[in-house]
């Protein structure tokens, strides 16, 4: 159960990560995100059966814990940018960036919390105490959750965002091809997940991240 609040604050950061690319779109000429509703933070137009239901459930199920989702990407029209390969690295780091901001909401909400109830152990036994809990685990979690979110769709592999980055920097024609990869990409990421050395190094930038946000409760609270 350890786990559990960390599922309502991972539906809303991965909603607002594919938000974060329609907004984006929109305001470099893309109407399409917008027409087909899905610039809401209405959590039903977004989620994905498998990537936003089946696989946290089973990685929660195998591990007791949750960090890889993922949402119904928002339909991206590259022929209304202006500019493609820069509005492509634009709308493809949006979905990252706002990651790291919801982080930075989650911390202070989480200051917010300790300074409108107090210390955890000053909490009496009972329902507020179970409710706080729940909130602390939640949006300390979501820190976490949002920074590994963030650093984990930057990796520069198919159809990760990072991979429209490179994409972008590459000669047109290798970078038209090395999007063809696709999902095969994300077996690929799954895969390296589980040789230590890469996952070690995602573990490490993710703990180098959270150092600026756990400066910034110091600083609030």
């Amino acid at each position: 159960m350890e786990s559990l609040p960390i599922f309502p604050i991972l539906i809303f950061s991965i909603v607002v990560h594919e938000v974060a690319h329609g907004l984006t779109a929109l305001k470099l000429g893309d109407p399409t995100a917008r027409d087909l509703g899905r610039l809401t933070l209405n959590p039903i137009p977004h989620i994905d059966l498998f990537g936003s239901i089946l696989v946290p459930l089973m990685s929660y199920l195998a591990a007791g814990t949750v960090f890889i989702a993922w949402a119904k990407p928002v339909p991206i029209n590259p022929m209304y940018f202006k500019h493609f390969r820069r509005d492509d690295i634009l709308v493809s780091a949006a979905g990252p960036i706002s990651n790291f901001i919801v982080a930075a909401g989650c911390a202070v909400l989480y200051v917010v919390t300790l300074k409108l109830f107090g210390p955890l152990q000053d909490i009496p036994e009972g329902f507020e105490r179970s409710f706080v809990t729940f909130l602390n685990a939640m949006f300390l979690g979501g820190i976490t959750l949002n920074i590994f979110l963030a650093v984990f769709n930057l990796i520069p592999v198919p159809p990760l965002d990072g991979s429209h980055v490179l994409a972008s920097l590459l000669p047109a024609e290798l970078g038209n091809r090395y999007r063809q990869i696709g999902f095969f990409g994300i077996i690929a990421v799954m895969l390296l997940m589980r040789v230590e050395p890469f996952r070690d190094l995602i573990l490490s930038l993710v703990r180098g991240l959270i150092f600026p946000y756990r400066l910034l409760i110091d600083l609030l609270a």
